[in-house]
């Protein structure tokens, strides 16, 4: 890795690499954001499960979280762009006047000027074995949808029926009803029922959270690979824009290091829409694998010569310049090769993270294969 980095320090046209990979993680983390959801239900209909079996980190595991009222508490996570608010004791008689506080501080969260600080989402969990909607979560759903979309989720789902059609019914400002089984469950008779409606309850929580946290959401969360793809489709795209307009001046081709930046840009931008924790060093050697095997310096002439051979029919650059559909072809040749490593990667682990060393090591074969066909 050190070598790596040695490497990236001799590079030429684009002054200092090692800054630009440093502002490009600045930039990611930054515009990524935070999202922050409200789970709300009585003990016991299985919160904890549910947001172990959604988000990235297992978030719930992470200690009693920080008190924000009598009865709610704030959980985070370093490298995790999300914030959940747990409330805690609808069950108990005095539900109004814990309904009233939480009330109050969700209000003043919606003044903040920084929309991070911001309740996104809220999920009002009721277990589908209860079969009963109870008054306190009734007038909860009904104080919290004057200030964020709610989502009725019923947890624990085995057997229909009816309820939730019914739970749409109590809860007539909820956005969507959505049934999921956070884990898989084992009967008697030997039958396994997997677990169902994560994926669901993801896209309908993608839907209605405001624009500006969707790159958080789509981090953070782990229930559905396609939204993360998604995400990074729209970072390739905005990329390869950048770079097209760079070249609508045809770039002579020794001076092709001045897409250089906007690639790094790219991919740090894609491992933050993933949710992955990246370093310099780890992005140092992202950067690597596109300049070819056995420790080619990071030099612009050497990153297109090797990227052409990537682009199906580009060859070789004509007439010695990119031009500007030749810098938006080599962009997105690089971003989607990268999203295609970690779609099979976060697949093949089941939406959990893979490991840094994973993902590189990932990438760099995958670029060395197809950089060897001629």
């Amino acid at each position: 890795m050190l070598d790596t980095l040695a490497s990236l320090d001799r590079f030429e046209d684009s002054g200092d690499i090692l800054s630009t990979i440093n502002r490009s993680i600045r930039d990611a983390a930054h515009e990524t954001g935070k999202v922050n959801v409200l789970i709300a239900g009585r003990t016991g209909v299985g919160k904890s499960t549910l947001i172990n079996e959604v988000f990235q980190g297992r978030l719930a595991e992470t200690g009693q979280g920080r008190p924000v009222t009598t009865e709610t508490r704030y959980y985070t996570k370093n490298g995790i762009p999300l914030g959940v608010f747990d409330t805690r004791g609808l069950e108990l008689k005095e539900y109004r006047q814990i309904i009233d506080e939480l009330a109050e501080f969700v209000e003043a969260k919606s003044r903040e000027p920084d929309v991070n600080e911001h309740v996104h989402v809220a999920w009002m969990c009721i277990a589908e074995d209860g079969r009963r909607v109870e008054d306190a979560e009734i007038e909860l759903h009904e104080r919290l949808a004057d200030f964020m979309p709610v989502l009725g989720v019923v947890t624990k789902a085995r057997a229909d029926e009816g309820f939730r059609a019914e739970v749409q019914r109590l809860l007539p400002e909820a956005r969507n009803v959505v049934r999921v089984r956070a884990l898989s469950e084992r009967y008697d008779d030997g039958h396994v029922a997997p677990p169902m409606g994560l994926r669901e309850l993801t896209d309908a929580t993608a839907e209605v959270i405001p624009e500006a946290v969707q790159r958080a959401f789509a981090a953070a969360q782990k229930a559905s690979v396609d939204l993360k793809k998604n995400r990074a489709h729209k970072v390739v795209a905005g990329a390869a824009a950048a770079a097209a307009a760079a070249g609508a001046s045809p770039i002579p081709f020794s001076d092709a290091a001045l897409l250089v930046p906007i690639q790094i840009g790219m991919l740090a931008r894609i491992s933050a829409a993933f949710g992955i924790e990246f370093s310099k060093a780890f992005l140092g050697t992202l950067i690597s694998a596109t300049a070819g095997t056995a420790g080619v310096t990071f030099l612009g002439r050497a990153v297109v010569s090797n990227l052409l051979k990537f682009v199906p029919g580009m060859g070789t650059v004509a007439g010695g310049v990119i031009s500007a559909g030749a810098a938006a072809g080599l962009t997105t040749a690089l971003g989607e090769a990268y999203i295609a490593v970690l779609a099979k990667l976060f697949t093949a682990s089941g939406g959990a993270a893979p490991e840094p060393e994973a993902i590189a090591r990932e990438f760099k074969d995958r670029m060395a294969r197809r950089m060897s066909i001629d």
